[in-house]
């Protein structure tokens, strides 16, 4: 198995509407693996993945950003994309009047009155969507529904790199379980990357996160076993979790 980094993140700065609000980032993400990013509401997790993707509302003020070998700063949102970048958000609207057969058909870049093959068919029904194909998108879906059709699509790019906000959110424990599996599996078989953020530590079950950390006051902190520091921000805190392993060794544990 050849194993390259995929995203490299050095000391990267971000504004929002003027305000900084994450400073000096630096991480690197390495293909076939997936991390976990922890971290309160409002330290600047959304923001990171924005800034990624190159939504223009999010002003990167120094660093660098680099995909698969090549400086994406000063990229647009749909070369970044081209190049094999895809997010997900929290919560994925309704679109009336595009069927989701439709939109699936487009991600793979088909058109409107091709048939799935057998493969493609044989995923969406692993999500339990066969039934959805012929309904505008999102719409009277439930959460977990939103959830499974949002990651298929991004599957169905075959993109390189996943970036995820709260693919658990909102979801039912039989939902959290598929979209979890099939990420793994997806990241496993095309050897590509995907960080996600969670604030529920059910998706470790079926992730297999080499690393996590945790974003707080837009600085990144503890770089380790994403189990360990979740059992550790859920019996102390964000806060004291990273202060304790900033002062501890790595792997120490509250007791």
């Amino acid at each position: 198995m050849i194993v390259m980094n995929i995203l490299d993140v050095e000391n990267l700065s971000v504004k929002v509407e003027g305000k900084l609000i994450l400073e000096d980032i630096t991480f690197s993400l390495k293909s076939h693996e997936s991390h976990i990013l922890f971290g309160p509401n409002g330290s600047g997790k959304t923001t990171l993945l924005s800034a990624l993707m190159g939504l223009p509302s999010y002003e990167v003020v120094s660093g660098k950003i680099s995909f698969m070998g090549v400086d994406i700063t000063n990229k647009s949102v749909e070369e970044r994309a081209r190049l094999g970048m895809v997010v997900s958000f929290q919560n994925p609207p309704e679109i009336t009047g595009v069927k989701l057969s439709d939109l699936l058909k487009l991600c793979l870049g088909k058109s409107p009155i091709a048939r799935f093959n057998d493969e493609e068919q044989k995923l969406i029904e692993a999500f339990r969507l066969t039934k959805f194909l012929d309904r505008d998108i999102n719409v009277g879906f439930s959460g977990g529904e939103r959830k499974r059709s949002e990651i298929l699509q991004l599957i169905f790019l075959k993109p390189k790199l996943l970036l995820l906000d709260e693919p658990d959110s909102g979801v039912d424990v039989e939902s959290l379980r598929l979209i979890a599996d099939e990420i793994q599996q997806y990241v496993e078989r095309n050897g590509s990357s995907a960080l996600i953020i969670t604030h529920k530590g059910d998706i470790l079950d079926h992730i297999k996160a080499k690393y996590g950390c945790v974003l707080l006051s837009g600085k990144f902190h503890c770089f380790t076993d994403p189990t360990h520091i979740y059992k550790d921000i859920k019996k102390v805190g964000y806060e004291e979790c990273v202060a304790c392993r900033v002062r501890k060794t790595e792997g120490w544990k509250f007791e």
